[in-house]
């Protein structure tokens, strides 16, 4: 008998470098890595969160991807995670480090574990915006399966206050230019 496909989703990142190539490689990679993405959210610019005072740290482009797997362990899905970050050159997994790939296993289904190697759900999605907002974007009503709460109504409760807006390139670039 073969199983079903599970729903999950996956938070991407980037602040160093180019960063949405670095998204855009990212997605590709997951495609790759032989995952089904079927949607994507926009592209937010997102403030750092959490960096101790003193570092500076460039702003963020965040998205979240939602991906059907089949077949496939939270634990195997995100050894190819990893897989894809340090192809994108990541090689520091430190918490709070400048990144050119940051990709974190959101959801699972309702799948719910605590091991070295993998907590799910995310155990910091539910008090950062950068998350919440393109997750939310993709499916407001998907439940988090420990707080039993939408992710909408998790949003609206969000004690973060970051600035989390959507990313326009064109008028970054209109912007630099004008600037000359």
């Amino acid at each position: 008998m073969e199983s079903e496909d599970i729903t999950t989703y996956v938070g991407l990142g980037s602040n160093l470098g180019d960063r949405a190539s670095n998204l855009l490689l990212a997605v590709r990679g997951l495609m790759e890595a032989s995952f089904t993405v079927c949607k994507l959210s926009a592209i937010y610019e997102t403030e750092p969160f959490g960096i101790p005072d003193g570092e500076e740290h460039a702003p963020y482009l965040n998205m979240v991807a939602e991906i059907k797997v089949k077949n496939i362990s939270p634990s195997q899905m995100m050894a190819r995670m990893l897989r894809i970050e340090y192809l994108l050159g990541r090689r520091d997994k430190n918490l709070k480090k400048p990144r050119t790939a940051d990709l974190d296993l959101l959801l699972y289904g309702d799948h719910q574990c605590d091991t070295e190697f993998l907590t799910l759900p995310h155990p910091r999605m539910h008090e950062r915006r950068f998350v919440l907002v393109p997750l939310a974007e993709l499916e407001p009503h998907a439940r988090h399966p420990i707080l039993n709460r939408t992710v909408q109504e998790i949003l609206q409760s969000c004690a973060d206050d970051s600035m989390v807006k959507r990313w326009n390139p064109i008028s970054v670039k209109w912007n630099a230019e004008r600037v000359k």
